[in-house]
């Protein structure tokens, strides 16, 4: 394998979620920002919701004229 041709990768980089919840996973970059994680997923919480961060339901109606 080359040398130096591989990303930094931090050990202790943090991801946060929109929910709040930090968990520290290793990755290339030092924070990530992540909209849904497992503390806040339906599946992961056995609540049911309707998770619509970006308006998808908006944006197929306008897409679609309806």
């Amino acid at each position: 394998m080359k040398k130096k041709i591989h990303p930094k990768y931090f050990e202790d980089a943090v991801t946060i979620c929109a929910c709040g919840a930090k968990h520290q996973i290793p990755n290339t970059k030092k924070e990530t920002r992540i909209e849904v994680c497992s503390s806040c997923h339906p599946f992961y919480t056995g609540n049911d919701r309707i998770i619509d961060t970006e308006g998808r339901v908006e944006k197929f109606k306008k897409k679609f004229n309806l």
